[in-house]
């Protein structure tokens, strides 16, 4: 090609970026209703684009939500809708949270390890902020693409304009109590990526977090002993050895605790312990927040708890959400699963839960990515869209929400030869 034609090309790239970005600069020329709470929406509305897009979208979910959110956070809603009629084309979950430096773990002293040590600047570069108010597209305290639902038939493309400016209307809007130093845009997968990914051309900044673990379950599965049988030897005898039988000879049994409400506080005291040891900490949940969630998920909503005598070391919930499982939400006495596998045997009670409950697949999330490989979870993309007002501190403020740099998921076989592993 002659310099000549690369020029002429080069220059109408250039061209076309820049129309696109005045397009994505302007209003969309649509009509938005936004709320601070969801009963001020329409509900018919809200529930006809929501309907097919999961459990965390619906108005029981969010309804609750509201009554049990963290301290530090609040919902904000939008439905959004074509010039040619009342007709929704859009639903938009958003948080306002503020996080402060206190949210990241301190570093220990003596016992600091080689990447703790490595982060300490950046940590101590933090600290230094004062407290961010962040606008979030999407849910902190679950995983997954659980901030916009689209009307069936509309083109997705269209829809992240329509996002972008619900939240440049809302961020306005929160001046009037502070402003609204961040927005996020959370946890962007295939198929959603390639549209979100217009927004660039505002500033946003795609980044790739962690990865979602996601455990694809055979249908042939019909319970937890099928998972094992179908596992290559060395590891099923390894959760045997190392997982089931310590947990069985020190007397622990796995259960369903009915009864969430009496044991809020205990369960309460057990999330505690594990949150306390994240390095990142956006938001604590409240005693109530669990009863709630079951109370609101109804049958699709299980809790296993691991139980020695009258105590509860342990617990893990699982939320059936259309075919998909999420295994979330753990809780461990720190002190006695230093001397039990009471981490593993939770989430093994997770698999077993979400076979029982007919799901095809299982997210693990993002956190410990090792044993979850080694159940035979594979990897699923997970990234996130943000714009600081100061893009110089975008790097530093995404660690306030998405942790550090992260790690690639262990590669690990689990299952016998010949049997189908698939990636989400």
């Amino acid at each position: 090609m002659k310099i000549k034609d690369k020029i002429a090309k080069l220059t109408e790239a250039n061209r076309v970026k820049r129309t696109e970005k005045k397009r994505l600069r302007g209003p969309t020329d649509l009509n938005f209703a936004i709320a601070d709470r969801i009963g001020l929406l329409n509900e018919n509305a809200w529930d006809s684009i929501t309907a097919l897009s999961g459990f965390f979208l619906s108005r029981a979910y969010l309804a609750m939500l509201e009554t049990v959110s963290p301290s530090n956070l609040t919902l904000r809603y939008a439905l959004v809708s074509t010039d040619e009629g009342a007709t929704p084309i859009a639903a938009i979950v958003m948080q306002v949270a503020e996080i402060s430096p206190k949210e990241v773990r301190p570093l220990k002293a003596a016992s600091a390890s080689k990447r703790e040590k490595l982060l300490a600047p950046l940590k101590q570069k933090i600290n230094a902020l004062a407290t961010q108010r962040v606008l979030v597209c999407g849910n902190l305290l679950t995983y997954g693409q659980h901030g916009v639902a689209v009307a069936k038939g509309f083109e997705p493309e269209a829809i992240w304009h329509a996002v972008a400016e619900a939240l440049y209307r809302v961020r306005e809007a929160e001046k009037l109590t502070g402003d609204t130093h961040f927005v996020l845009i959370k946890d962007l997968h295939a198929p959603f990526t390639d549209a979100a990914k217009q927004l660039e051309a505002l500033s946003y900044r795609y980044v790739e977090t962690e990865p979602n673990m996601v455990l694809t379950l055979d249908p042939t599965w019909k319970s937890h002993d099928d998972y094992l049988a179908s596992m290559a030897s060395k590891y099923r005898s390894s959760v045997k050895n190392a997982v089931l039988k310590p947990m069985e000879e020190a007397g622990c049994t796995i259960e369903i605790l009915d009864d969430v409400r009496a044991h809020e506080a205990r369960l309460q005291a057990l999330y505690l312990s594990v949150q306390a040891n994240a390095d990142v900490r956006p938001f604590t949940l409240h005693a109530g927040y669990f009863s709630a969630l079951k109370a609101a998920a109804g049958k699709n909503c299980r809790i296993s708890i691991a139980r020695k005598g009258a105590s509860i070391l342990g617990f893990v919930l699982t939320l059936a959400d259309g075919e998909s499982a999420i295994v979330y939400h753990i809780g461990f006495d720190r002190e006695a699963a230093a001397g039990l596998p009471i981490y593993l045997r939770l989430l093994h009670a997770g698999i077993a839960e979400s076979i029982a409950m007919g799901c095809k697949t299982i997210s693990f999330g993002r956190t410990a990515l090792e044993p979850k490989a080694t159940l035979g979870a594979k990897p699923q993309t997970f990234g996130v869209l943000m714009r600081h007002r100061q893009g110089v501190l975008n790097k530093l403020i995404k660690n306030l929400l998405i942790g550090f740099e992260h790690d690639d998921a262990p590669e690990r076989s689990p299952f016998k030869a010949g049997k189908k592993e698939s990636a989400a």
